[in-house]
């Protein structure tokens, strides 16, 4: 029982970040890593060790965006004990603030560890696989009349 509850428990560590990136929830993000966390993006040389760090880094990349968009899908995960390793499958699409579009399809590894506040991200390392720059011709702003007709 105690391995359903780590993969619950984990599953929803890796939802919650993208929550919290969706909501540009800084403080949200850096929470959900361990004290000595480490994130890393090596295909842009980024790395960033520890809460604030992480917190500041992800802040400054929020503010780059005119809107973001990030999945997150269900991947492999290994327990051992206090620790565990995995991946997270991750879709992602926005505007930045210049106007450039962003679309990709990228995966997480990761390495988890229980702490007194549940589990939290040791290290994630992000890994694109697909990355493609077309323009996005969606808006970020959609509203629906009552008849379910499209406006903007």
């Amino acid at each position: 029982m105690q391995a359903i509850a780590d993969r619950v428990e984990i599953e929803a560590l890796r939802a919650e970040f993208s929550d919290a990136a969706m909501m540009r929830d800084n403080d949200r993000i850096a929470s959900l890593y361990t004290e000595d966390g480490v994130y890393r993006i090596p295909a842009v040389h980024i790395e960033q060790s520890g809460r604030e760090a992480i917190r500041a880094g992800t802040e400054l990349h929020a503010g780059q965006w005119e809107y973001f968009v990030q999945t997150t899908h269900a991947g492999a995960v290994q327990l051992d004990g206090d620790t565990a390793t995995g991946r997270a499958y991750i879709c992602e699409l926005g505007r930045l603030n210049d106007g450039r579009s962003v679309f990709n399809y990228a995966l997480f590894h990761d390495r988890y560890r229980r702490t007194t506040e549940g589990w939290k991200f040791a290290e994630r390392i992000y890994e694109v696989r697909y990355f493609d720059t077309t323009p996005l011709t969606g808006s970020p702003e959609v509203i629906w009349d009552v008849d379910d007709t499209v406006r903007s």
